[in-house]
């Protein structure tokens, strides 16, 4: 059987929820049925009908044939099965994924991976912001799984992060990881501002020296956990590319300002902002909504 194939036909001229386009939804579903399926998100209706060709018919195995950035809600609530985008994504693909994997060959908007309970997202180009991050007014960022960003990914990604495993290979914005509860987020690029602002529990790991780092982190030195050489050759098994952060041996604890269980790995030679310059009148305005709350007057 062959793979059910979404041909697009133009670019679309708004934005497109696909959230019902994954194998549980479309296996009950005939061809005439899918392609009556409403997936416009303004007043003027669109079908599936109007912007893809289908064919093929093996539900379980999803393939889209062209991308575009106004694409949203690619795997949504993804549970098994397979979905493979041959170009770009807009908004939360891959949101609140159970099973399953999602590979996208181009980019992924913002959201990519929110709320991710299990299975595995890939994207072969760059994320934008908040990549395994909470919706507004969520208490909780992806919780599982894993993510897999080959190249660069904006602001704030892993930000309120509870369980799971988020790669970048490229390099990350400001405050990534930041408010993190628990999991693990790798950077092998250039790490922003702020890492870790905030974060509870958790391990960060980064290539470099971040561009700042907060205060409220303490370095405790040299360290060779023996979990790394476990987690380094499972990452090589499963396809992830680590090559050349085997010496992520410096340890810095925090962040103190909260629990200060989480821990930062930084290269063995590298030397953190502390030892460099003074953070101490550093800039430490947060972005809106990851500070702590204001005391009420009176």
């Amino acid at each position: 059987m062959n793979a059910l194939t979404f041909t697009l036909r133009h670019a679309p001229e708004q934005r497109l929820d696909l959230s019902l386009l994954t194998p549980a939804t479309l296996a009950a579903l005939s061809q005439r049925e899918i392609e009556r399926l409403s997936i416009g998100t303004t007043r003027l209706p669109v079908v599936v009908g109007d912007m893809f060709r289908l064919r093929g018919s093996e539900a379980g195995r999803i393939r889209f044939a062209g991308g575009h950035e106004r694409l949203d809600m690619v795997g949504h609530g993804l549970a098994a099965g397979e979905i493979v985008v041959e170009g770009d994504v807009g908004q939360q693909a891959g949101r609140l994924m159970a099973g399953g994997r999602l590979v996208v060959a181009g980019n992924a908007g913002p959201l990519l991976g929110s709320g991710l309970k299990a299975g595995r997202i890939e994207v072969k180009g760059h994320a934008g912001d908040r990549a395994g991050g909470p919706l507004a007014g969520e208490m909780a960022g992806m919780r599982g799984g894993s993510i897999q960003v080959r190249g660069n990914a904006g602001d704030r990604a892993g930000d309120r992060m509870r369980r799971g495993l988020l790669v970048i290979e490229g390099d990350a914005g400001d405050y990534a990881g930041s408010r993190m509860i628990a999991g693990t987020v790798i950077i092998g690029g250039q790490a922003g501002a702020y890492p870790g602002y905030l974060m509870r529990r958790g391990t960060i790991i980064l290539g470099r020296e971040p561009l700042q780092l907060s205060p409220s982190f303490v370095d405790t030195g040299e360290a060779a956990p023996v979990f790394l050489r476990l987690l380094w050759r499972s990452l090589e098994q499963d396809g992830f590319a680590v090559a050349g952060l085997e010496g992520s041996t410096r340890r810095l604890a925090g962040d103190t300002a909260m629990l200060g269980r989480g821990e930062m790995l930084l290269p063995r030679k590298a030397h953190t902002v502390h030892d460099t310059k003074d953070v101490s009148s550093a800039p430490m305005a947060p972005p809106q909504g990851i500070g702590p709350k204001p005391r009420k007057k009176g």
